[in-house]
């Protein structure tokens, strides 16, 4: 048997058991701490935090109980961990990318959709720890945050950012952000309007480049000085330049922001090029109705003043032999007169004073008879004819018609000097609303002409100013300036249009617009070449003291009885005292006081079967034409000779 141990080594003994069991206390007492801050901090954390094992729930936080609706432990202790995931193919989704961590040995985190006990989904930010990847029976800890929040405000980002991005890309204008000379952003309607894509713009091109050289100092003084602060209109037009190198006209409305936490510019660009040409032909139609009033009121006058002259020319000559000295000279008064009467009737066409003598007619045998006339003389130019066969009838006055294919001849013509071909091509067309919006006449069936000159072409001035009236590019006295004109004016007036198409040196092609006709082409007798002679009373009604006198002439010469008004007013008296001797009345449609539409109203009133022969030195424009709607017997046009007159009273008072 060994030694005892002595009182002292008894004694260092007790006291080093009650040291280690100090130490011991000791640790039992921090551990018992530890144990119960990190419960205090796992319970007071606004995480939900739990740890399963065997896919079971041992212990979970009290914010793991709230973010999933439990109220007490045993509402969640020992159930599966599936209850937590919106369904069973989510918990099988995190639980393959649980087993796929724990191989990696990486912290798996991921975003879920997760269930509360009252059955709403939720989402949640999940981050699953492997307590021991070589132990896996030793559990796991889940974290679990409710996103649903910030899903939401994702969400709705995100569908701001669509909503803006589709108003954006689907917006009709170009939409761009210029910055320090350079467009930062473009949408793609910005390559449809001037063609350049957004990867052409974007920090390539200088934004000053798509801008027209006469133009840029304006747009760039405005873009510096709004970046400045200074106030200025937000919204205004300038020509742009597009990728072609076309140009184009472009309305601007323009705000300032920060782009990148610097100054610049958004930018929202219409093309308004359409609009600035339906303006600019508004003007021009405006300016042509402006200077057409006045070109028909000089017409008006100048042909009273020529019925003068034809008037007492044709009374000499009756008495006159053929060879008497001043013969000839009166012969070629006559001729003077007929030439200022087609200058009249030109200024009458473009000032849309009317049609003369409307027939249905097949435009193809108009052109044919035309160019075949027009081949004898301008024997350089070939003629080749594309006619549509079934041509549509058309209702108009054929002289006027035949006027203004010579003077588009005439005009190829002088286009080629030396020669060159004339196309002429008609067809049948419908024109729908958006087409005709600009010409002011209504959508349908038309026949179109084409008349295309390989000539010099026009340049756009001379193109903006080619129907206005004594305009002319050939030399002093070499033209007057009116075929174009009267071109204009007469296929205005007969509801049609005419656009013109043309660059410099690549020649010239007019397209002419008709309406077509329902009502069939009736053949009709040439009329005599004879002077009638008549009997019978004549009330011949006019202001200007000059027609009366010459009128009154003519009508006894043809073999009538004259009597004569000088106004609406004194007919009236005239024809209520002697409506019983009184065939026929020549009435003036232009009157001071009472005019020729009253008069001839009061007329009927007095008596319903009054004929009436209306005058005027206007065409029969819209007032002689209402006038002739509600029952007048005919028209005839200042100046006329004898054989007109006489042909046009014996055509009325042979009426039944």
């Amino acid at each position: 048997m060994g030694d005892k141990p002595t009182y002292e080594q008894l004694e260092q003994r007790v006291r080093e058991l009650e040291r280690r069991s100090e130490e011991a206390r000791r640790v039992e007492e921090a551990l018992r701490e530890s144990q119960e801050l990190l419960e205090n901090i796992l319970t007071a954390s606004a995480v939900g935090i739990a740890y399963a094992r065997d896919r079971k729930i041992v212990w979970a936080n009290q914010a793991m109980a709230e973010l999933f609706g439990f109220t007490r432990e045993e509402q969640y202790l020992g159930k599966d961990t599936r209850i937590l995931y919106a369904d069973d193919a989510e918990y099988r989704r995190v639980g393959q990318l649980t087993y796929e961590q724990q191989k990696s040995g990486k912290l798996m985190k991921l975003d879920a959709k997760l269930r509360h006990q009252d059955g709403h989904l939720f989402d949640g930010y999940v981050r699953v720890n492997i307590l021991d990847p070589l132990d896996p029976i030793k559990g796991i800890s889940v974290s679990i945050i409710d996103i649903s929040d910030r899903k939401r405000a994702e969400e709705a980002l995100r569908e701001s950012e669509e909503k803006y991005r589709a108003l954006i890309e689907n917006a009709n204008e170009a939409i761009f952000v210029a910055q320090d000379g350079m467009i930062k952003f473009a949408n793609s309607r910005t390559e449809e309007n001037i063609g350049y894509s957004e990867e052409d713009l974007v920090d390539r091109i200088p934004f000053t480049d798509l801008i027209h050289p006469e133009d840029r100092d304006m747009v760039l003084d405005r873009h510096k000085r709004r970046l400045t602060g200074e106030d200025l209109p937000s919204t205004y037009s300038f020509r742009v330049i597009n990728k072609n190198g076309e140009e184009l006209w472009g309305q601007l409305n323009t705000v300032t922001i920060n782009w990148d936490g610097r100054p610049a510019t958004l930018n929202f660009l219409r093309d308004i090029t359409q609009q600035r040409k339906l303006e600019s032909q508004f003007q021009q139609a405006q300016k042509l109705e402006a200077i057409g009033t006045l070109a028909g009121g000089i017409a008006h006058d100048f042909n009273n003043l020529l019925m003068g002259i034809q008037g007492n020319t044709s009374l000499v000559l009756l008495d006159m032999d053929s060879r008497h000295p001043h013969y000839e000279r009166l012969k070629n008064i006559e001729h003077y007169v007929q030439s200022g009467a087609e200058l009249t009737r030109q200024l009458l066409g473009f000032a849309r004073g009317g049609k003369y003598q409307v027939k249905t007619t097949d435009l193809n045998d108009l052109i044919n008879e035309s160019a075949r006339m027009f081949g004898r003389t301008a024997k350089n130019i070939r003629i080749h004819k594309e006619l549509q066969a079934n041509l549509w009838p058309v209702e108009v006055d054929q002289g006027q018609i035949d006027q203004i294919l010579l003077n588009l001849y005439v005009n190829a013509w002088h286009a080629m000097p030396a020669g060159g071909d004339l196309f002429i091509h008609t067809e049948n067309i419908v024109l729908d609303q958006e087409y005709v919006r600009p010409f002011g006449v209504q959508p349908g069936k038309y026949v179109k002409i084409s008349i295309t000159d390989t000539g010099v072409g026009m340049d756009k001035a001379t193109l903006e100013r080619l129907f206005e009236p004594f305009f002319t590019t050939k030399e002093m006295g070499r033209g007057s300036g009116l075929g174009l004109a009267s071109v204009y004016g007469i296929i205005k007036n007969h509801g049609g249009f005419i656009n013109v198409y043309s660059e410099k040196g690549q020649g010239a092609t007019f397209n002419i617009y008709l309406p077509a006709s329902e009502v069939g082409i009736v053949e009709e007798e040439k009329p005599t070449r004879e002077v009638l002679r008549g009997e019978g009373t004549i009330l011949l009604v006019d202001d200007e003291d000059m027609i009366i006198d010459i009128g009154k002439l003519l009508l006894e010469e043809l073999g009538y009885r004259v009597m004569v008004a000088k106004s609406g007013r004194q007919a009236i008296t005239l024809y209520e005292k002697n409506r019983v001797y009184i065939q026929m009345v020549i009435l003036d449609m232009i009157m001071p006081g009472m005019g020729g539409g009253e008069t001839y109203d009061r007329l009927k009133e007095i008596d319903p079967g009054v004929k009436v022969l209306l005058s005027s030195g206007y065409s029969i424009n819209g007032q002689a034409q209402e006038i002739l709607e509600r029952g007048c017997n005919g028209f005839i046009q200042k100046p006329f000779n004898l054989r007109e007159l006489s042909l046009k009273v014996g055509e009325i008072l042979n009426q039944p």
